[in-house]
Order: C-alpha cells, then structure tokens, then sequence
C-alpha cells in the first residue's frame, strides 16, 4: 500500500506537468496561426560569383525549381533577383543571378527565397498611382494600375495578397490582366503591415479581412466598374472567398480567380502541425481554443474563429460565380486536397487546370507560359476581357 500511495504521489504531479506542457503547446500553436508572421529566412547563400554573375544556393524544394525567382538578403542588395538554374549536385544549385552583383559587395550568407520576382509596381512600366481605400479598418493603401482604353473598362481586377506578405506578391498578375485591358487594383488589408493594424493586430483568418476587400469592391464601384473579378493568393484566396459569400456587393462579383488557396483552414492546418511534427489531438485542441470567446482571445485572436464558416467546400452551395483554381499538387505549404474538394463539390463553377511541381504561389514563376495563359483563356471563356469580348 505505501508503494502504491508513493507512486500515486510521483505519477499524479507527473501527469499534470504533461497536461500543462501540452496545454502551453496548444495555446502557442493557436497563437502562432492569429499572428501576424515576419518573413524567415530559409536559405543559405554559399558563394556568389561576381563575374559569372552567378549565385550557389543550399538545395532545397524551392531553390532547385526551375523560373525566376527572388531572395530577401540583409546585404547590399536587399532583393536579389534570380533566374534559371544553371547546374545542382544533392547539396547545392547555382543560379543565375539578374541582379548584377557588384564586385566586394556584401550579401549575408542567410536569406529568404520568394516568388515574388517584382517587389515595387514600377518594375512593371506601366502606368500606376497610389490610392487609399476607405474601409472599416480604417484607409488601406492600394495601387490602381487603369487600363491602357479606359472607355471600356468596365470590369475591374481585385487582387488580394497572402498571410505574412504585402501588396508586393500580386504584381506578377498585373501584366496579365492589363493585356486583357482590365485595370487592376492591388489592395492591402488590417494587419498587413501596411494597412491599419486593427484593436488586437491579429489576423482573423479572412473572417473580418473581407470587409477590407468588400470596401475595395465599393471603391471600384464608385470609379466606373460595373463588376470585379477577384483574384486572391494564398490566404488572400480565403479572403475573396469569403468576400465572395458575405459581401452585399456579391451581385458585382463576376469572377473569382485563385492561385494556391486556402479553401478550408482545418485541412491546412492540420497539414502544417504535421510538417511540424505535431500530432493529433494538438492540432485539433488547438483549432478548438480559436473557436472559444475566451480562450481565443487568450491566444491573441480579437473574436472567436468559427472554422466552419471559413470551410468553403462545405459553404460550396452558397457561391455563385465561376472560379478558377490554379493549385500546384505539390504546394508544400497550402496542400491543394480543398481546392480539388472545391472543383469536385461545384463543377459547374469551378475550373482547375493540373499544375505540378510549382510550389507554393510559384506557378507563374515555375511556368509563366501556361499560368498566363490558364488565366487568359479563362477569363475569355468568361468574357471578363474589355479584349474579350465583355
């Protein structure tokens, strides 16, 4: 009986020292999900090459794909643009770098790998002015690219960024859509970093970041569209998707375009704790302190998130405008097992053509060709073009 009553004694705190440790994870993986994220390096620069302008890169997914690239340094340079890989053996890749480096110039061994490729709306050479959208966030900043035959744009592109990134991400479309004489409008929303930080300065999710998009859908409203398409990346795909639900300009919206999308949170999530090594039930408890009042608000969110009215398949009913889903099946990051659910759920409305290998957001980086011309031929099929037809 004493032996007994001894190992009660040491198992009973035991247990609650696990409990409490997992606790303390749950509630650090539902904070870090609400957070709004900085850019993390993830790349080793292992030499550069001045006169060959080459740059050797540590071999990883994203490093070794094929298309023109970016990288976030700390050195000189800042963004460093890059092109095609030029050889790799099982540790390395060189690369052609399309920023000249400069002989003696510092560039940090530590970097951050992008498929933003353009980082200002001036590399673009088109015409281009900063606006300020009013919403209730309060004024987010935007850049309108107008259409080059402003007597019949009539259809406005609203393109939405991803978690953790800025307005910067979207530029790659806008050449795409202005060859299709659309003007463009590349907003920011609450807790971005450029648009207004909200009360908590935590992300929803979508769950209020719509009403930023919505306000954007009324500035264009008021400037001479009749309708909108919007194109969101990534979170900003959950963003239009829920723009394209609650919204009471939802009648204006006359097509949605999406590349790497959130279309449902838990499927994501869940697939990230497992990149991370964390298993069920974590993921799972998690998910469920950010549906509670109190305990979200304990983890950093403003309001409760309610995952089920962020899960667009099981919402699939309710949308009522043709989609197009360009979802590489080796994201890596946002798999695309929503997106197909998605296609499959509303074939009438959505298109989605195979990509693979790209990555994630790195479609038109990997393969700008075929990305441009998913999106050309879709948008015709659509008559959402002043040059098709609308």
């Amino acid at each position: 009986m004493k032996s007994l009553r001894h190992a009660v004694a040491i198992a009973v705190p035991a247990l609650l020292a696990l409990g409490a440790a997992a606790g303390a994870v749950v509630f650090t993986v539902a904070r870090r999900v609400v957070t709004p994220t900085v850019r993390r390096n993830d790349t080793h620069i292992l030499a550069v090459d001045t006169g060959a302008q080459t740059i050797e890169l540590d071999r990883t997914p994203d490093t070794e794909l094929p298309g023109r690239y970016g990288l976030f340094t700390s050195g000189t340079y800042g963004y460093v643009k890059l092109g095609a890989v030029l050889g790799a053996d099982s540790r390395t890749v060189r690369r052609k770098l399309l920023t000249q480096i400069e002989p003696g110039a510092q560039v940090d061994r530590d970097a951050a790998f992008s498929g933003w490729y353009y980082v200002t709306p001036s590399e673009l050479h088109l015409p281009w002015e900063s606006v300020l959208i009013g919403s209730p966030a309060g004024p987010c900043p935007a850049w309108f690219f107008p259409a080059a035959d402003t007597g019949n744009a009539d259809t406005w592109v609203i393109q939405v960024h991803g978690r953790g990134t800025t307005r910067s991400e979207c530029l790659r479309a806008v050449p795409v859509f202005h060859a299709l004489g659309l003007p463009n409008l590349v907003v920011s929303y609450r807790n971005d970093g450029e648009a207004p930080r909200s009360r908590g300065g935590s992300y929803a999710l979508g769950a209020s970041e719509w009403r930023d998009v919505d306000a954007a859908i009324g500035y264009a409203l008021r400037h001479g569209a009749r309708r909108v398409v919007l194109m969101g990346w990534s979170m900003g795909g959950a963003i239009a998707l829920q723009t394209a639900v609650s919204s009471g300009n939802r009648d204006r919206i006359a097509g949605l375009v999406l590349d790497s999308p959130v279309v449902d949170w838990r499927t994501v999530l869940r697939f990230q704790a497992r990149e991370e090594g964390l298993r069920e039930p974590l993921p799972a408890l998690a998910m469920g302190v950010l549906e509670n009042t109190f305990t979200a608000r304990l983890s950093g969110a403003e309001n409760a998130i309610r995952f089920d009215r962020l899960d667009m398949v099981a919402r699939a009913s309710e949308l009522h405008a043709p989609i197009l889903i360009l979802h590489s099946d080796d994201d890596g990051f946002v798999p695309a097992d929503a997106s197909h659910a998605l296609a499959a759920a509303r074939p009438d409305l959505v298109t989605m053509p195979a990509f693979a290998v790209a990555r994630h957001t790195k479609l038109w980086n990997y393969d700008q060709t075929r990305w441009t011309a998913a999106i050309t031929d879709w948008m015709s099929e659509h008559g959402l073009g002043a040059r098709a037809g609308s």
